[in-house]
């Protein structure tokens, strides 16, 4: 019995598409073989596409020819019998359009197809067998998405063993069109919920040039209403970024806040969650500082959330219950500010009244600037990074609340004497919420990525030079 070969992954010229070669163990008997396993060809650059269905199709006649038929939808394709010699060509939209990729495959050839690839297949013997895994359901909506080429189209100029004159094709196979023909098909879209919050704003900004991100208001998508999530076409979707959320820290503290601060922070996260692995989407969730208690000196993305308010816990919930979805990105950041009300805005229209404000000086941070989160939202999905936990907050000293007021007042050329430390006791109101005293976080692994945020006194002073005198 010959030693069977080692599982290997080759790449082609077409982007995503992979081949492997398959351990075939022979005897007198047959041969057996492991056509797909998650782990070990995932190890070899096998996406976890998700399979959800296995179809066969069998072919009686050596010549049988099938194809381009390019599905919206990734497939991982074997010969459980016979040989084939099969082709792909790339129909999706960009610069790889048009590309053509051929080989000639039996039981120990297995091939990996990304969405948008067209394939198509020659029988070299009778009675062969050709499986597919798919990681959406068939139905005759998803049928009408697919793309087409003609199997004799002379750009493609595929070298069939057998002419097509003597094969045995469809009526409709032969009809499809030329490569001119052909309408590419579009890459999945992106939905970003909470359009109209700080970081929605930052994310149309950042993703401005994109017109494949769909950005949607609580009026087009409301995260607590299930109709909206049941309505949905998701099969347009590859990603989802959640920058919903209730951000009321201490109105959470009261019985109406607290109910709706886990509503949006944490069930409607679940429901995304679901969605996500359901539909096999990407997940990008915004975390905050406040899942902490404040008690480390630095707080890395493996430490255990210990939130001290209702906000927090209901943030540390919706963590959670992202981090079900296997495709999930949480960014965890820290004193946001961006467009609308906040900190830094409240301490220029001070500043230009000549106020004398009293300031937390025992809380400990760095801020982060919703343009910056969304920057690293764009750099995690557009890298391919490692799904997981981020945090991300803007780099350079760490600074407390009242440095950061005097850094306001000095930018607005105002004397940053004027404003008054004082501490968190002294400063606490009845119903405000407990913060924890350090928000720093560590940015090693948003580093290690390739993203470095940029410094918060220079995102600082060029916030503060674009608000209004």
């Amino acid at each position: 019995m010959a030693t069977p070969k080692k599982l290997t992954s080759r790449s082609t010229p077409i982007g995503g598409l992979l081949l492997f070669d398959l351990p075939v163990h022979a005897d007198e008997r047959g041969w057996f073989k492991e056509n797909w396993n998650r782990r070990t060809m995932g190890a070899l650059g096998l996406p976890d596409f998700g399979p959800v269905q296995n179809n066969i199709s069998f072919n009686a006649r050596r010549g049988t020819t099938r194809g381009f038929h390019a599905e919206p939808w990734d497939k991982y394709i074997s010969v459980a019998s016979g040989r084939i010699f099969g082709a792909w060509v790339d129909l999706r939209s960009g610069p790889g359009f048009g590309t053509v990729f051929f080989t000639e495959m039996s039981p120990g050839e297995a091939v990996f197809v990304p969405r948008g690839v067209g394939n198509a297949f020659q029988t070299l013997d009778d009675n062969t067998a050709y499986t597919y895994l798919v990681n959406d359901h068939w139905s005759a909506e998803a049928q009408a998405e697919y793309t087409f080429l003609n199997l004799a189209d002379a750009t493609a100029a595929v070298p069939w063993p057998i002419p097509l004159a003597e094969a045995t094709m469809s009526a409709q196979d032969q009809q499809h069109p030329s490569m001119a023909g052909v309408a590419p098909m579009k890459p999945l879209r992106t939905m970003v919920l909470g359009a109209n919050g700080q970081l929605g704003s930052a994310l149309r900004k950042v993703f401005a040039d994109l017109d494949t991100v769909d950005f949607f208001d609580r009026a087009g998508f409301d995260v607590t209403d299930s109709r909206f999530f049941d309505q949905a076409d998701w099969r347009k979707y590859a990603t989802v970024i959640n920058a919903a959320a209730y951000t009321a820290v201490d109105a959470a503290e009261t019985p109406e806040g607290r109910a709706a601060a886990w509503q949006v922070n944490a069930g409607a996260v679940s429901h995304l969650a679901r969605t996500a692995v359901d539909h096999s989407l990407t997940l990008v969730h915004v975390s905050s500082d406040y899942v902490f208690d404040g008690t480390a000196e630095i707080h890395g993305e493996e430490e255990q959330p210990s939130p001290l308010g209702i906000y927090g816990q209901s943030k540390a919930a919706g963590d959670a219950a992202a981090a079900v979805a296997p495709k999930h990105y949480i960014l965890r950041s820290s004193w946001v500010v961006g467009d609308g009300k906040n900190f830094v805005r409240t301490m220029a229209a001070l500043a230009g009244r000549g106020a004398a404000p009293s300031v937390v000086d025992d809380q400990w941070g760095r801020l982060t600037f919703a343009e910056d989160i969304a920057a690293a939202i764009r750099h995690l999905l557009g890298t391919g990074a490692p799904y997981g936990t981020y945090n991300v907050s803007n780099d350079g000293p760490v600074q407390s609340w009242a440095d950061i007021a005097r850094d306001v007042y000095r930018l607005r050329g105002v004397d940053p004497g004027l404003v008054s430390p004082v501490s968190t006791e002294e400063y606490a109101k009845p119903g405000m919420s407990p913060r924890p005293r350090r928000s720093v976080l560590d940015l090693g692994r948003i580093k290690a990525a390739g993203f470095v945020p940029p410094e918060a006194q220079v995102r600082l002073k060029e916030y503060v030079q674009g608000l209004e005198p």
